[in-house]
């Protein structure tokens, strides 16, 4: 029995020196590993359908089980073949850096508590910022991803623009924009009807004649066109809605104007990326998760509001019990700016990761990104019977099999993922399957590629 949950310091060296020996040891064979597993219920739910333990186990024997059993029950989104939805490809000093912030348990909620992490996330924001091309007033903070990130921004559109009362407002988004945004607005109060999904144009993006014209037919009707969001990177095809323009039709009708970066955003770390992502710095808001294209560990996402007082404005509140957090007008309380008051260092590791590589290194990464997904439309095109749907665009290509029909699609995504080389998966554009490849993690090698489109291909032709 251990009444203080305590440990000695050779106990917690111990622990330590085998949690990290587990980690490089997992990191250093990734490439050499299948790509994932994913569980049977039927055989993994019931090994751990017990009761809590009355008494203490060795740590030695609970890694093992870890290892064994829940471990080697995931798909390693970090592994150089995962080409599947948006990989976390994530870094080792990111990692270091979450072990820090459970190791000293910081919490960056308040000033009082927790200055020095303030201070390191208000950097790290500002960095962001400028690298975005907002203005110095903009501000933001780390959140769980986007999700949460296009929750906070979306938020404070409505207290902005509509004074929290939704009634008649309208938002606007493309088909192809990713599905949180419709959770998020459910969250907001937004009923269906007060959301317009505008089927997207041949290239996937919004088509800005539609837009306009669904805003102004929403005024002769009456109703509140509020929000526009616009996608920077979808996650079926890479697409970016057209920022520039669609921005100056949002600021003509006084209707916010948020970006969903949570995927491309980051790419405007390269100059490749920067002039796709041109307009971006127009947005109200913008929302992007550095656990993708920033190679962080997850829950690290990111929104950033053009004035970071809106922020404030939107989520502030004074209990009793938190006076003491707000006696000094110097100290910024995170909390205030975001749904969360419990919440940790997010922040350290992206500003570790930055400062231990520095930008020259994340900017070559992110354009490997673009260069293998080139590669792999290259490959695909040099090959019989398959079709390019997409080509590659924001790090994304899409294709088929021409000989193979929807259901045979999604059995490829099956043999691939029983197979354990590598994992790429499917999604429907104009109402076809289609199988997707998203090839950013730098540690991916073109051997890597050629191998899963040889035995996609070879999978396709077994089908028939």
């Amino acid at each position: 029995m251990n009444p203080r949950l305590e440990l000695s310091a050779e106990e917690m060296r111990e622990i330590g020196y085998r949690v990290v020996d587990a980690i490089v040891r997992h990191l250093s064979t990734l490439g050499d590993q299948p790509v994932g597993s994913k569980g049977d219920p039927a055989t993994l739910l019931p090994r751990f359908a017990e009761p809590p333990p009355e008494h203490g186990t060795p740590f030695p024997e609970l890694l093992d089980q870890l290892e064994r059993e829940v471990l080697a029950s995931t798909m390693h989104v970090n592994h150089p073949r995962f080409f599947a939805y948006v990989p976390g490809p994530s870094n080792f000093v990111g990692a270091m850096a979450d072990a820090l912030i459970s190791g000293y348990n910081v919490f960056a909620g308040t000033w009082i508590s927790g200055s020095g992490a303030a201070a390191i996330e208000l950097a790290t924001i500002s960095w962001l910022r400028d690298l975005c091309g907002f203005p110095k007033s903009a501000g933001g903070l780390f959140v769980s991803g986007g999700t949460m990130a296009n929750l906070t921004a979306l938020a404070v559109a409505r207290h902005v623009v509509l004074q929290d009362r939704i009634e008649n407002a309208v938002v606007y988004l493309s088909d192809q924009a990713h599905s949180s945004l419709e959770k998020d607005l459910r969250l907001l109060g937004f009923s269906a009807g007060s959301v317009q999904r505008i089927p997207a144009g041949d290239d996937f993006r919004l088509p800005l004649a539609a837009l306009a014209g669904a805003i102004a037919r929403d005024c002769t009707e009456g109703r509140r066109p509020a929000c526009v969001i616009a996608s920077a990177g979808t996650t079926n095809t890479g697409a970016i809605d057209p920022l520039p323009e669609i921005s100056a039709l949002a600021k003509r009708h006084g209707m916010w104007l948020h970006v969903d970066g949570a995927y491309g955003a980051a790419a405007v770390l390269c100059q490749r990326g920067q002039d796709l992502l041109q307009g971006i710095e127009f947005a109200d808001s913008l929302s992007f998760d550095p656990h993708k294209w920033l190679f962080q560990p997850f829950e690290t996402g990111c929104v950033l509001v053009r004035d970071a007082d809106m922020l404030r404005d939107t989520f502030q509140v004074f209990p009793e019990y938190l006076k003491d957090t707000h006696q000094q007008s110097a100290e910024i309380n995170l909390a205030d700016y975001g749904v969360q008051l419990t919440r940790n260092f997010r922040a350290l590791k992206l500003w570790l990761s930055l400062k231990y590589f520095g930008l020259d290194s994340f900017r070559a990464a992110i354009e490997r990104g673009f260069v293998l997904a080139e590669f792999t439309e290259a490959c695909l095109r040099n090959m019989p019977g398959w079709e390019i749907v997409t080509p590659a665009q924001m790090g994304i290509v899409c294709f088929r099999h021409q000989a193979s029909d929807d259901a045979a699609h999604l059995r490829l995504v099956q043999r691939i993922l029983k197979d354990g080389f590598a994992l790429v998966t499917s999604t429907v554009l104009r109402g076809t399957t289609v199988l997707r490849m998203c090839p950013i993690n730098p540690r991916s090698t073109e051997a890597d590629i050629e191998e899963t489109l040889r035995r996609l291909d070879r999978f396709a032709r077994e089908a028939r």
